[in-house]
């Protein structure tokens, strides 16, 4: 199957996916979404295929979230049932995905390596959940798995600044697995999936089945569907309106609180 804003390489047992719009620092938008998800469904079922590894096209982005500008302009930005980058809300999938970050990874972006179930960050790599800046907030599982991941403390000063965390400090957080040097972050994303392939798939599912099994139990998908309730409240506010036209206009918000 071809894509128009992803690529995709086979290495024996590894898919190696490349979020492919550097021109926007990989941002993604509906119609990216939905690539994403129908990718996402075509691995779980290719039985030869045991392992992901998911990067960004480009030196300085892994991904930069959604793609407001594409949003504002009446583009749809309707997400697939699977969620944002087909992943957030995907609770079925019994394969590991590697996020092999390797620039800044922002919003959705971030809330897409979260969504992997090992990320290891380029040297270089940033991330943040700055969507209260532009007068959203981390809907596509960022409150959720960041809390779990770091502990709600920390996880909570970064949702509400929106600040921004370079590597050593994620690593230091635990939202990372290893820091590598930039010019090696892909030969040791795949020499991680490599080492995956060596150990029973079937034993990896299982271990799989039982973690999506967790999030399920931890209601992680009655606690999204909540955070889209909110998302559908914060989107009728002013704030809302006016967060996304000063990020377009490039100028700060002038926020109302309401």
């Amino acid at each position: 199957m071809s894509y128009e804003f992803i690529t995709t390489e086979r290495r024996g047992h590894i898919l190696c996916v490349t979020l492919n719009r550097p021109e926007v620092y990989n941002a993604v938008h509906g119609p990216m979404h939905h690539e994403l998800s129908e990718l996402w469904d075509a691995f779980a079922a290719d039985p030869d295929l045991w392992v992901a590894v998911l990067t960004g096209a480009g030196d300085k982005a892994f991904c930069a979230g959604n793609d407001l500008k594409f949003t504002a302009k009446g583009g749809r930005a309707t997400l697939p049932a699977s969620g944002f980058s087909g992943l957030s809300q995907r609770y079925d999938l019994e394969k590991p995905i590697i996020a092999a970050v390797n620039g800044f990874a922002m919003g959705g972006g971030f809330e897409t390596a979260l969504s992997c179930d090992i990320i290891i960050a380029s040297e270089q790599a940033t991330f943040a959940l700055p969507e209260v800046k532009v007068g959203f907030f981390a809907a596509a599982s960022g409150v959720q798995r960041l809390s779990r991941y770091i502990g709600r403390l920390a996880a909570q000063e970064m949702m509400i600044t929106g600040r921004r965390v370079g590597a050593e400090e994620a690593l230091q957080l635990g939202f990372v697995n290893a820091v590598v040097p930039h010019d090696k972050l892909m030969e040791i994303a795949l020499a991680k999936a490599e080492e995956i392939t060596q150990v029973s798939p079937s034993s990896v599912k299982a271990t799989k089945r039982v973690l999506n099994d967790m999030a399920r139990r931890e209601q992680l998908p009655e606690s999204l569907a909540f955070s889209r309730e909110v998302m559908s409240d914060l989107s009728k506010t002013d704030d809302f309106k006016e967060g996304v036209q000063a990020f377009v206009e490039k100028r700060k918000p002038n926020w109302v609180n309401r």
